[in-house]
């Protein structure tokens, strides 16, 4: 877990106001079988495979899958730059992940992409801080990881949480 308590509180309000705005038939399914946003990010750790919607110029929805990464409370995902799904989200920045394991989590976000390592322009403030992980995670010599691979994080203005039995997930 590498939230803050100011990104899990940033979390759990985003949690909370999803659910409560989200319709009748959502909440008859989520509510009383999610799990609070500190409880998740415990759950989300490591690589979890991501399915990943973008849109076409045509307005066409494209999925595919992605490793996502869970840290400080949203999605972070990477591709190779000449992708067609980095060429949908830079066109079309806004995306919708969903991460679930089987009928035990179901995570449902929608939101906007933030390139974080762009080509020719310097990357993002925390870039250096995700790179160390990623490299960590996946070895230093993967890739290079500045030509080959294209970085994003997931700004969400949306995410309900679908986990009946916690249990299950931590394994007590």
């Amino acid at each position: 877990m590498r939230e803050t308590p100011e990104e899990l509180d940033t979390l759990q309000s985003l949690l909370d106001s999803s659910l409560s705005g989200s319709t009748a038939h959502l909440r008859s399914i989520v509510e009383g079988r999610t799990i609070t946003a500190a409880q998740l990010t415990g759950v989300l750790t490591g690589m979890c495979t991501l399915a990943l919607s973008t849109v076409t110029a045509k307005g066409e929805p494209r999925i595919s899958g992605a490793d996502g990464h869970f840290l400080h409370g949203r999605w972070h995902f990477g591709t190779a730059r000449n992708a067609a799904k980095a060429r949908h989200l830079a066109a079309r920045p806004a995306a919708s992940v969903a991460h679930m394991r089987g009928e035990d989590l179901g995570v449902f976000t929608h939101g906007t992409v933030e390139e974080l390592n762009p080509e020719n322009t310097e990357p993002t403030a925390d870039w250096q801080e995700l790179l160390a992980y990623l490299r960590d995670f996946y070895g230093d010599d993967t890739f290079d990881w500045n030509r080959e691979v294209v970085y994003y994080r997931l700004n969400p203005h949306w995410m309900t949480v679908y986990a009946p039995d916690l249990d299950k997930l931590t394994g007590t």
